[in-house]
């Protein structure tokens, strides 16, 4: 590995490096780090590296700026994931050796201002590495669910080590020059810390038009995976469906529908009116289609499905869960908070938002003035302003 700078003008730019693990996956952090660096290196014209160390030669998922420079480490973690939580110990313990030395010669030879980790393995020994950048932390989940053990894949072992590795980590992000979250909510879950700033995820669009809210449908968006509670929004549907008869419920998302499937029948909901979608490619459409977004995640980091809902003229109903939505949803204004949970008040302010069409349109009217706050141009001058200041 050779890296070489050869323009003088270009030492005079902010040299910037991310730290993340690969960029060949669809998810919600690739896709905020390649807007978040191409926007840096286009309009702020950044010196931006991405450091990786999984994904070998696998295309990137999402478009990256010819002026964004990637160096692929080839580490290799993923082959982690094949192996029993006793037999990774040994070979991450290896593999972080090696990570940590070829990090180490990779940010001596580029020599950047600032160094920001979007808190994967380096943050182990990041702040001891001598290259004279200063080290920045994101985190893209809530502390509690921050590599969190859940109940039904834990034992004694898991959780003694759970219990450790969050001390360990406290005193390693004491030692950030700065620790970003994405809320407010999150941000009161860390009272240790004295280094915190609030920078949320930027939208990945802006739509040229809004919802007309003509249409009887309400929609969700996540995968099908225990944190978004789609069980649980079956649970509140299957009353909705009896009040509201001529609305229908769609969903959209990866992953196994057959649970909720099976759910939809014991619970005898009409699949006519409410459908279990796969992903879409262009969610934006789905969203104008609809009248109303219904959050009912049993935990996030931040919602962006929150506020592209809102920047598509949607009101929302969603679940005061942490951590995301107290922040993204002002209650009564531009959507309704419900009780983390309580299926029967999700249900509830369902049935209010459906049969009150003015009070829909007014809060759609505000949902699109909040999810300007959540622009990119707005958010990266707050990063512009937080790497300048170090």
């Amino acid at each position: 590995m050779h890296i070489i700078i050869t323009s003088p003008m270009e030492n005079k730019r902010l040299r910037l490096v991310y730290l993340t693990p690969s960029l060949y996956i669809a998810g919600g952090v690739e896709r905020v780090l390649t807007l978040k660096a191409n926007y840096l290196a286009d309009h702020f014209d950044y010196d931006v590296t991405i450091v990786l160390t999984d994904g070998g030669d696998k295309p990137f998922f999402y478009p990256l700026s010819d002026k964004v420079r990637v160096v692929q480490l080839n580490i290799g973690f993923e082959e982690l994931w094949k192996l029993s939580f006793l037999r990774k110990i040994p070979v991450y313990l290896r593999k972080q050796r090696e990570y940590r030395r070829k990090l180490t010669a990779c940010l001596m030879e580029l020599h950047p201002d600032v160094t920001v980790s979007l808190l994967r393995r380096e943050i182990n020994f990041l702040c001891h590495i001598g290259d004279g950048s200063k080290k920045v932390g994101e985190l893209h989940v809530n502390r509690a669910n921050y590599r969190n053990f859940e109940a039904a894949d834990s034992n004694w072992v898991k959780r003694l080590f759970a219990r450790y590795w969050m001390r360990s980590l406290v005193e390693k992000l004491r030692r950030l020059d700065r620790f970003v979250v994405l809320t407010h909510e999150d941000a009161e879950a860390w009272p240790e810390l004295d280094n915190l700033e609030v920078i949320p995820d930027p939208l990945s669009f802006r739509p040229d038009t809004v919802s007309r809210l003509t249409e009887k449908r309400v929609i969700a968006v996540g995968r099908y995976v225990y944190q978004k509670g789609f069980d649980l929004l079956l649970q509140a549907w299957a009353n909705v469906e009896k009040k509201c008869p001529d609305w229908q419920l769609d969903v959209y998302g990866a992953g196994n529908r057959e649970p909720y499937e099976r759910q939809m029948q014991q619970l005898g909901i009409d699949s006519l009116r409410c459908r279990l979608n796969g992903p879409v490619d262009n969610i934006q459409s789905a969203y104008l289609k609809s009248s109303l977004m219904v959050f009912s995640s049993r935990f996030e980091g931040f919602g962006m499905v929150l506020v592209e809902a809102m920047a598509c003229g949607l009101p929302v109903v969603s679940f005061a869960c942490p951590c995301g939505p107290k922040d993204l949803v002002s209650d009564g204004i531009d959507g309704l908070l419900v009780t983390p949970g309580n299926t029967d008040q999700l249900a509830s302010a369902i049935i209010q938002m459906i049969s009150d069409d003015g009070r829909r349109r007014e809060m759609a009217i505000r949902a699109v003035e909040k999810s300007h706050m959540f622009d990119l141009p707005t958010l990266a001058e707050r990063w512009k302003k937080l790497f300048e200041s170090l």
